[in-house]
């Protein structure tokens, strides 16, 4: 049996362009939120980066502070 393509129609054409305008509009809500979730992991990294320096500041320090009463 042949199937025989259905018939483009203005209806069935708006309605295909409503879905695929849904779809984008899904597309661009959802990379909107990946990007605040980015933007928050990333600060986070920062944050850590800078605690880390400054532990790693004190550290050292601390260490010299060591070595300078020892001699």
């Amino acid at each position: 049996m042949d199937a025989v393509a259905p018939e483009w129609t203005e209806g069935r054409l708006n309605e295909l362009s409503k879905k695929v305008d849904d779809g984008f509009e899904r597309v661009d809500a959802d990379l909107r939120a990946l990007r605040v979730e980015v933007s928050t992991i990333q600060r986070t990294m920062i944050q850590g980066f800078i605690v880390m320096i400054g532990g790693m500041f004190a550290g050292f320090s601390v260490l010299g502070a060591l070595i300078a009463t020892q001699l």
